[in-house]
């Protein structure tokens, strides 16, 4: 470890976005990508002609982008507002990151660092909370799930609260739905959440709202310590660009404004994600053939006796191997991953199962043929 850098940086890796080939050739050289909960839908061409012209004629890039996004900001407010039962939300509502994972540092940043809280989040679930966390030296305290509904240990996370955690938990978060495992929050667990402190910052993650059309922003006035993320790189389709957002109280938004980066947004990027959310009907008319192949896929996958197939609240499904009495479960985990990409379908082996993202009609009919013929070579 060079000398001049953290110790503790050396007990953790860096997040990999994709399992790449390891160490062999696979068969495919063109593959279903279905590890990262992408889209598998680009844009239209009319629209990519249209940031075309604006990167031609409009933006400068000589100049910095646009630094306070109210335009957008006030785009992505009227949007929240059509789903809220309560249409309260403004443009001082909101704040912009280069992705979620922005977001969630700033959020890092302003409650928990520099030995002021610990954050709690209940494993598995998405696992930048917890990298990111470690990244800025902040403890993270993990709790377990149901193995049968992934809803979070509410036991051991409420007796986490209440031990004498140095320093104590300042922040929890939760993702509605879950990743990995595409469950929506449960009554219980709602009950839960509303019933913490208000000392207690409580972050939502709803990257996957327009998937699930469920949504707590209405509940954000009577909870001024919770705030809900999501992102325009699921269901918008703008995975490249790299834009997120969070709705909250005025207050807390303001303190985000003060300890995100400056000109965080690239002007390009503002621009896609103002075009896409005004043309959020075009853009948006793709989930209901998601949802309706999400549900082929779980009805073709539960088919396999070997496996056992969880509902989805999201673009992706969630699966595991059902107990092998002769191979360990992480070794069939990696060998059914493995198998797969020699195949040519991306998958991701994460929280003890596979995620597999919700593809076109043909590259989830590629699922299906690749996994029996995996599962037919397999002892499972």
């Amino acid at each position: 470890m060079l000398p001049y850098i953290r110790q503790d940086l050396a007990q953790f890796s860096a997040y990999k976005p994709h399992p790449g080939s390891n160490s062999f050739e696979p068969v495919a050289t063109v593959f279903d990508r279905l590890d990262t909960n992408e889209s598998p839908y680009d844009l239209p061409v009319e629209l990519k002609q249209k940031l075309a012209w604006t990167y031609e004629q409009v933006i400068e890039t000589n100049r910095y982008p646009d630094g306070g996004h109210e335009e957008l900001k006030r785009a992505i407010a009227e949007y929240v507002n059509e789903t809220a039962t309560a249409p309260f939300i403004t443009a001082s509502n909101i704040s912009v990151g280069n992705g979620s994972d922005e977001l969630i540092r700033s959020l890092l940043i302003a409650s928990c660092v520099g030995g002021n809280g610990s954050i709690l989040v209940a494993n598995p679930t998405f696992s930048m909370y917890g990298i990111l966390a470690q990244t800025l030296g902040i403890n993270v305290v993990t709790v377990g799930r149901n193995k049968e509904t992934f809803e979070i240990d509410l036991d051991a996370a409420t007796a986490a609260l209440q031990s004498q955690q140095n320093p104590p938990i300042r922040a929890i978060f939760v993702v509605h739905p879950n990743s990995p495992t595409a469950n929506a929050l449960s009554e219980n667990e709602l009950s839960w959440i509303k019933s913490i402190s208000p000392n207690i910052l409580i972050v939502i993650d709803e990257a996957y709202f327009e998937f699930s059309q469920n949504t707590l922003v209405s509940e954000l006035d009577s909870h001024p310590n919770w705030v809900v993320m999501r992102t325009f790189s699921k269901a918008f389709r703008l995975a490249a660009m790299r834009v997120g957002y969070c709705i909250a109280h005025p207050e807390l938004i303001s303190v985000l404004e003060k300890v995100r980066l400056p000109y965080n947004l690239p002007s390009f990027s503002i621009a896609t994600a103002l075009l896409a959310i005004q043309n959020r009907d075009l853009l948006l008319n793709t989930i209901p053939e998601t949802i309706s192949e999400r549900k082929k896929l779980q009805a073709g996958l539960r088919q396999f006796t070997q496996l056992k197939v969880w509902d989805s609240a999201a673009n992706f499904i969630y699966l595991q191997p059902k107990i092998s009495n002769t191979v360990k479960i992480d070794d069939l985990l990696t060998s059914l991953t493995e198998q797969l990409l020699l195949r040519g379908t991306l998958v991701r082996q994460t929280g003890g199962g596979l995620r597999i993202t919700i593809g076109t009609q043909k590259e989830n009919a590629h699922t299906l043929m690749r996994m029996k013929t995996v599962l037919d070579e397999f002892e499972v």
